[in-house]
């Protein structure tokens, strides 16, 4: 009785502890980007210079070379944004400065990997945002969503390919987008292929999900459904009440993405809000429809089960950790000044998580000890490349150089010790590494990544089939 009460008692200090530091950090991250508005707009108004005709000559040739290079569309994380929401804050700490073609889509930043995938498609091509008929009643939510009158890159095709930096579960939305357009899955667009995507980079990408979940409050019987006391129903009521209240300018400000559930105050009422909050309807419903499902080991396994890695793309990806073994047996916390302060608990926690035993393991050869390195939110196993249900070809580095010229087709990954947000908000945590990280990234998209063979038509290649067959 007493040790049940001590564990108790702990469970809910840890919540508490948990619960705090989040919403503090949040509030943080939330304050520091209206404070740094409130700053520009006044200073704009007090030092406003003096209205002067210009003529400025614009360098049409620099223009034409800049418009022909391939983007490179850099895709945000778990409660991560893009570029116009929180002003003028960036969620890659400007990393998107360092080339003259990037791009920064603002995506759900909660919304499964699914409807990410399909809001990512529409922000590059414009148009109105379709979910999909059958995901959408099978979820419960409209099937149409934002509408992007202009695409940020309406000729993007397989011959104008694109380069993707996807961090967090950034990675895993571009993976299934490309194998939507492999599956024809767009409605309206019959010559997708997986060649649109010329380059995937995965930055502590969570391609095989995340043992944190399970901390967090999702179950592990089912790796879908929310324990009744965690850190996820303490979100989930708050993510439920903001949609719900539906303040028109704080959502432009911030948007957790869920305004195809009409959650809205104006839309449901009273006792809509009762069923949200108690998981008879919107996305966290039993039909799950909302990221963390799809970051549980389980989840990410259903996604994985679909996914290729397709022989015309290029693969990287940087796992990161924190983590380090003491004595050659015990895994620690690699000190802790470089751990952010909202991840080190949960570094610490995920370093000697267990899998229940009373319920079968999520696949077959799963070992706790091979998922205790990690970053504070991903386990540095997950990062690496694809491995479950089905472990895809790749190559490890110690060294970039080592692995030119590169081949497609591989999953090269490289190691780097960091915490899961050591790359993104605030640049100066990362200092130098920063740069050297994104600097290669781009350099790479710019320099090594191209495709040497011209792609073969298919009427092309029954031209030759026939030829072959005649001699």
């Amino acid at each position: 009785m007493i040790p049940s009460l001590m564990v108790s008692a702990i469970q809910v200090a840890e919540l508490t502890v948990s619960s705090v530091v989040h919403m503090v950090y949040g509030l943080y991250i939330f304050s520091s980007a209206v404070a740094g508005d409130l700053t520009q707009s006044l200073s704009q108004s007090i030092f406003k210079p003096k209205a002067t005709v210009q003529v400025k000559r614009i360098d049409q040739e620099k223009t034409t070379v800049v418009n022909d290079l391939p983007p490179i569309v850099l895709v945000h994380g778990i409660f991560g944004f893009g570029k116009g929401r929180l002003g003028g804050l960036s969620y890659f700490a400007g990393a998107e400065k360092k080339d003259e073609r990037v791009l920064v889509p603002d995506l759900g930043s909660l919304t499964s990997v699914h409807d990410r995938a399909r809001e990512l498609f529409y922000y590059l091509k414009g148009g109105l945002v379709d979910y999909g008929e059958d995901h959408s009643k099978a979820c419960g939510h409209s099937q149409f969503g934002r509408f992007y009158d202009k695409g940020e890159y309406q000729e993007w095709d397989e011959d104008h390919p694109i380069h993707f930096v996807g961090h967090s579960a950034g990675a895993q939305v571009v993976r299934v987008l490309q194998q939507m357009l492999a599956d024809k899955m767009f409605e309206g667009y019959e010559n997708t292929n997986e060649n649109w995507v010329l380059s995937l980079t995965s930055l502590s990408g969570a391609l095989n999900g995340t043992t944190r979940t399970y901390i967090d409050g999702i179950q592990p019987e089912d790796g879908k459904s929310l324990k009744p006391i965690s850190l996820l129903q303490i979100c989930k009521v708050g993510v439920v009440m903001y949609d719900w209240i539906d303040i028109p300018w704080l959502k432009s400000y911030y948007n957790f993405g869920f305004d195809h559930f009409n959650m809205s105050r104006k839309k449901i009422g009273f006792r809509g809000l009762v069923d949200c909050l108690l998981g008879k309807a919107g996305p966290f419903a039993s039909s799950g429809d909302w990221i963390l499902p799809d970051l549980s080991i389980q989840g990410s396994m259903k996604l994985n089960a679909h996914l290729q890695t397709f022989p015309n793309t290029f693969y990287f990806s940087y796992a990161t950790k924190r983590t380090r073994k003491r004595l050659g047996m015990m895994t620690v916390p690699s000190g802790v000044m470089g751990i952010h302060p909202l991840l080190f608990i949960r570094v610490l926690q995920m370093s000697h998580w267990r899998f229940p035993r009373d319920i079968p393991l999520p696949y077959k050869g799963y070992i706790d000890e091979d998922w205790q390195d990690n970053d504070g939110a991903l386990n540095t196993i997950s990062m690496t490349h694809p491995r479950i249900p089905v472990e895809h070809s790749s190559l490890t580095l110690s060294s970039e150089s080592d692995c030119l010229p590169l081949q497609p087709g591989i999953w090269y990954y490289k190691i780097v010790e960091a915490d899961h947000i050591m790359f993104i908000i605030n640049r100066e945590r990362a200092g130098v590494e920063f740069d050297l990280i994104y600097d290669s990234i781009f350099e790479r998209c710019r320099k090594h990544v191209f495709r040497k063979v011209q792609q073969t038509l298919p009427n092309e290649a029954q031209h030759q089939s026939r030829g072959d067959q005649e001699d």
